[in-house]
C-alpha cells in the first residue's frame, strides 16, 4: 500500500501537539474514573484517564462508598483542599502531592499507612476504622480533629498538636498517650485501650471524657471545670471526686473498684449518675442525701451522705455500755469489730475474754475494704464500796442517760436529790435505775443538782452532780 510519507509526518507533529496541549492523568481504578465522570471531571467512556486540567483547580472531592480499591491519579488534584474517601477498599492513598490539603477523611478502608507529613495545613483528619499500627502527625501542627479509633495503634504522640480540639483514638492498642500538651482539647475519646495513667490536669476546657474499658486505676478531674460528659467504666478506679465539675450531667464509673464517689458539686438535681458494680462503695457523698436520687443507678441505693466521714457509719460496729466495778471486767465476744487499746484499730489488740483489771478505755474497731468505724467504752476500777458519777447526759443517746449510783457492796439504802434551791426531786430506792433528768413531766434543765445518801450503816453522804443537755 502506497503511503504519503509527508502527510504521515505532519498528522504525526498534529497528535504530538494535541498530547502536549491536553496532558492527562492516568486512572487505573475504573471504579474511581467512573466517579469521576460521575462528578463531571471526566467524560465516558472508561479509558483508564482523565484530562489533568480537568482536576488539577479542584479543591473538593467527595469518592465516598464508590467500591474504590485504587486512588492512584489524585496526586494530580494539587488544588485539593478537601478530600473524601470513606467507605472503600483503598490499601494505599499518596497524598503528598496534595501540599493545600486541609481535611482528609479516609475511613473504613483498609490503610494501614499513610503520610501526612507534607500536610501542613491540615485540620481535620479522620482515618477510624482501618489497619494503622502507628501514625505520625508531628509535622501536623495546624490540627484540630483527630479521629482515628477503631486501627490497632500501639503509639500516638500528639504533643506537636497544641490547637487540638478534638481527639478520638477509642479502640486501639495505646498504653499510653500524653494529652498534657493540648491545652484547648475539648473532646477526648480513648476508651477501650491499654492505658494505665490518664493525666488531664492541663486540659482545662474539656468538656467531653470517655476514657472506659482501660485499666486505669486514678483519674484526677479536678481541674477539668467545663466537664460535661465523664464515661470512666470498666476500669480499676479507686476514688473519684466530681466536686469540683460544677457542670457535670452525664457520669457513668460504673464496674469499677470504687472506695469514695463524691458528686458533691452543685449540680446533682441536672445530673444522671451511673455507679453500679462498685461492690466496696457503701455510701456517695452528694449535694443533699434527702433529694431524689430515682433516676440513678443503681436505684436501690439510698445510702447518700453530705460529708465522706459520714461514709463510716455504714460499717457495723458493737458498742458497749461504760463500766465501773471493784472487782475486774471480761471482755464478751463482738458480733461486728476487735478490742483494741488505742483508737484507729492502734496500740495492742485484745481478745475476747480477756480480764481487764485496770481502768482504761477500751475501743472497738471494725473495717471493711473502704471504710472504718469504731465505739469506745471506759472501764473503770474503783476500791470504794460505791462510786457516784459526776455527770450524766439524759439526751436518749443510750451513753450516760441516767444518774445511777453504782452499790457493789448494798451499802446503800436511799437515795435523794434536790435541786439547788433544796426543793426534792426524786428519791430513789436502794438498787434503782436512777434517774433521768425529768420532775412532774418535765425536763430539767443543764444545772447543778444535789444529792443525799442514806449508808445501811446510818451515815449520809452529801455532794453534787451536774446535769448536761
Amino acid at each position: 500500500m502506497w503511503v504519503n510519507k509527508k502527510n504521515s509526518f505532519y498528522l504525526f507533529l498534529t497528535l504530538m501537539g494535541f498530547v502536549c496541549s491536553s496532558q492527562t492523568t492516568i486512572i487505573p481504578d475504573a471504579n474511581f474514573e467512573q466517579a469521576l465522570i460521575d462528578l463531571g471531571y471526566d467524560a465516558a467512556p472508561l479509558n483508564g484517564f482523565v484530562l489533568t486540567a480537568n482536576i488539577s483547580a479542584v479543591t473538593n472531592l467527595d469518592v465516598s462508598r464508590k467500591n474504590i480499591s485504587n486512588l492512584t491519579g489524585v496526586e494530580d488534584f494539587t488544588s485539593l483542599e478537601i478530600l473524601y474517601c470513606n467507605d472503600n477498599n483503598l490499601t494505599d492513598l499518596n497524598i503528598t502531592q496534595n501540599t493545600q490539603l486541609i481535611q482528609l477523611f479516609c475511613s473504613n478502608n483498609q490503610l494501614s499507612s499513610i503520610d501526612v507529613s507534607k500536610n501542613l495545613d491540615l485540620n481535620i483528619f479522620w482515618c477510624f476504622n482501618n489497619q494503622f499500627s502507628s501514625l505520625d502527625v508531628t509535622k501536623n501542627i495546624s490540627l484540630i480533629s483527630l479521629v482515628c479509633n477503631d486501627n490497632n495503634l500501639s503509639n500516638l504522640i500528639v504533643t506537636n498538636n497544641v490547637k487540638l480540639n478534638v481527639l478520638v483514638i477509642d479502640n486501639n492498642q495505646l498504653s499510653t498517650i500524653n494529652v498534657t500538651k493540648n491545652p484547648t482539647l475539648n473532646r477526648f475519646q480513648c476508651g477501650t485501650n491499654l492505658l494505665s495513667n490518664l493525666d488531664v490536669s492541663k486540659n482545662s476546657n474539656l468538656s467531653f471524657l470517655s476514657c472506659e474499658s482501660n485499666v486505669l486505676s486514678s483519674l484526677d478531674v479536678r481541674f477539668n471545670p467545663l466537664l460535661i460528659t465523664l464515661n470512666c467504666q470498666f476500669n480499676q478506679i479507686s476514688e473519684l471526686d466530681t466536686s469540683k465539675n460544677n457542670t457535670l450531667s452525664q457520669l457513668n464509673c460504673s464496674n469499677n473498684a470504687l472506695c469514695t464517689l463524691n458528686l458533691k458539686n452543685g449540680n446533682n438535681t441536672n445530673t444522671v449518675a451511673d455507679f453500679r458494680a462498685n461492690i466496696n462503695l457503701n455510701c456517695v457523698v452528694v449535694d443533699n442525701p434527702s433529694n431524689n436520687h430515682a433516676t440513678w443507678m443503681p436505684s436501690s441505693f439510698s445510702n447518700y451522705v453530705s460529708t465522706q466521714n459520714d461514709c463510716n457509719t455504714f460499717v457495723n460496729v458493737d458498742t458497749l455500755e461504760s463500766v465501773i466495778t471493784n472487782t475486774s471486767y471480761t471482755l464478751p465476744v463482738l458480733t461486728y469489730g476487735h478490742y483494741f487499746t488505742m483508737s484507729g484499730g492502734n496500740g495492742s489488740q485484745l481478745s475476747v475474754g480477756a480480764i481487764i483489771s485496770i481502768s482504761q478505755t477500751i475501743y472497738i474497731y471494725n473495717e471493711s475494704v473502704c471504710a472504718t468505724n469504731e465505739s469506745s467504752f471506759k472501764v473503770l476500777i474503783t476500791t470504794e464500796d460505791y462510786y457516784i458519777p459526776k455527770y450524766f447526759t439524759p439526751n436518749n443517746d443510750g451513753a450516760h442517760d441516767f444518774w445511777k449510783v453504782q452499790d457493789f457492796k448494798n451499802a446503800i439504802n436511799t437515795i435523794t436529790i434536790f435541786d439547788r434551791y433544796g426543793k426534792l426531786l426524786k428519791f430513789l430506792p436502794a438498787n434503782s435505775t436512777g434517774w433521768n433528768g425529768i420532775f412532774n413531766g418535765v425536763l430539767m434543765e443543764t444545772n447543778t443538782y444535789w444529792y443525799v445518801i442514806a449508808l445501811n450503816t446510818g451515815e449520809t453522804i452529801k455532794g453534787y452532780f451536774a446535769l448536761k443537755r
